[in-house]
C-alpha cells in the first residue's frame, strides 16, 4: 500500500509460536487523535499484537507502518524513537525517587550515555515535568516518594513517564486494572486529554470503561480481528456476543 494519512497502519500482520498462530493475517489502520480500544477474550492476541507493534516480538509476516516508516525488524530503542510509547502491566517506576526525579530521568536526553551523563535539570526540562505531572493530576506531589503513591497514582505516573518523550503514539495494556472507581474516572478523563494530540491504544476488558473512552474498538478473537467499530455496533454484532461479551 502507499502513503497513508494513517498514523498506524497493520496489514496482513502475522506471528506463530511453534506452529500457532497468535497473530493471523491481521490489518488494522489507526488515525491521528485516536483512542482506540481492543478487546476480546483471553488469548485473543490482543497483548502479542502490542508487542509485535513495539517490536518485542518479531513477527512472521506482513507489513508495521508508522508515519508511513516499515517498523516490521526495527530494534526495540529505535521504535521508541520513532515515536512509539508502550506501557506494560506491572508499572516499572522508580519507586525510591520523588515523583519529579521519576519524569525527569524519563525525558528524552542527548543520545547515548554522555548525553545522559552530562544531562543537568534545566527549565526546559523543568518546565515539561510541570506540564506532565499537571497532565497526570500530580503536580501536587511532585517531591513525594513514588513507592508511596497509591496504585492508580503509580499507574499514571507511569504514564508520564511515557508522556514525557512526547509518543505520536501510546500504547496502554489494560491501564485501571486494580484501580478504585474514583481512580478509574480519573483515568479515564487523563486518557480523553492525552489522545487530543497523539493516537492511543488501549487494551480494556472493563466494558464501562471501553464505553466512556473508545472512538473506536477492535474485537480481536483467535489472532483475527472479528469486528471494529463504535461500542454500540460491536455490542451488538452476534458473532461478538457469542464469543465474548455473552459469557
Amino acid at each position: 500500500m502507499s502513503n497513508t494519512d494513517f498514523v498506524l497502519a497493520i496489514e496482513d500482520l502475522s506471528v506463530s509460536f511453534d506452529g500457532f498462530k497468535a497473530i493471523d493475517t491481521l490489518t488494522l489502520y489507526l488515525d491521528r487523535g485516536e483512542l482506540r480500544v481492543i478487546i476480546g477474550p483471553n488469548g485473543a492476541g490482543k497483548t502479542t499484537l502490542l508487542d509485535l507493534i513495539c517490536g518485542k516480538t518479531r513477527a512472521t509476516g506482513g507489513s508495521i507502518k508508522f508515519k508511513n516508516e516499515e517498523m516490521l525488524g526495527q530494534a526495540e530503542h529505535k521504535i521508541v524513537r520513532a515515536g512509539i510509547g508502550r506501557k506494560f502491566q506491572t508499572p516499572s517506576i522508580y519507586e525510591n525517587l520523588p515523583v519529579f526525579k521519576n519524569l525527569e530521568v524519563s525525558f528524552p536526553r542527548g543520545r547515548g550515555v554522555f548525553g545522559a551523563l552530562a544531562f543537568k535539570c534545566t527549565d526546559d526540562v523543568s518546565s515539561r515535568v510541570q506540564e506532565v505531572a499537571t497532565e497526570i493530576g500530580l503536580a501536587d506531589k511532585l517531591d513525594m516518594e513514588a513507592g508511596l503513591l497509591s496504585h492508580g497514582e503509580k499507574q499514571w505516573l507511569e504514564i508520564g513517564m511515557l508522556l514525557m518523550q512526547d509518543p505520536e503514539l501510546l500504547m496502554l495494556d489494560e491501564p485501571i486494572a486494580g484501580m478504585s472507581a474514583r481512580e478509574r474516572d480519573l483515568t479515564a478523563e487523563l486518557l480523553k486529554r492525552i489522545c487530543q494530540n497523539r493516537s492511543v491504544i488501549v487494551i480494556e476488558h472493563d466494558m464501562e470503561f471501553v464505553k466512556r473512552i473508545a472512538h473506536k474498538v477492535t474485537v480481536m478473537h483467535q489472532g483475527k480481528i472479528l469486528a471494529e467499530g463504535s461500542m454500540e455496533q460491536v455490542q451488538k454484532d452476534e458473532r461478538v456476543i457469542d464469543v465474548y461479551l455473552g459469557h
